[in-house]
């Protein structure tokens, strides 16, 4: 398990209006910002840009979503969220 947050990385929000919420990292701008999303509040079409130092890294990545982001294949929101919830709601914070 890596805390470092990378494309693929399910992380928790622990700042701001979304706080205890859970999403997938899409994207990472440089060492300060990466982007978002959880498939249903924020699309993979209009990611959240959040700072990593409101993110709590859970150490875990969804393998499939991550493959997929660095290939550039299509994503469907359904599937992100579903995979998120997934994750989400068999492992404790």
């Amino acid at each position: 398990m890596s805390t470092e947050i990378t494309q693929g990385s399910v992380v928790y929000s622990v700042k701001g209006r979304d706080k205890g919420n859970c999403y997938v990292c899409v994207a990472v701008e440089n060492e300060s910002f990466v982007l978002i999303s959880d498939g249903k509040l924020h699309k993979l079409g209009k990611p959240k840009k959040k700072n990593i130092k409101h993110l709590k890294p859970t150490g875990h990545t969804l393998d499939v979503i991550a493959r997929k982001l660095k290939e550039n294949s299509k994503i469907f929101d359904s599937e992100l969220n579903s995979s998120l919830r997934n994750f989400c709601n068999n492992t404790e914070r």
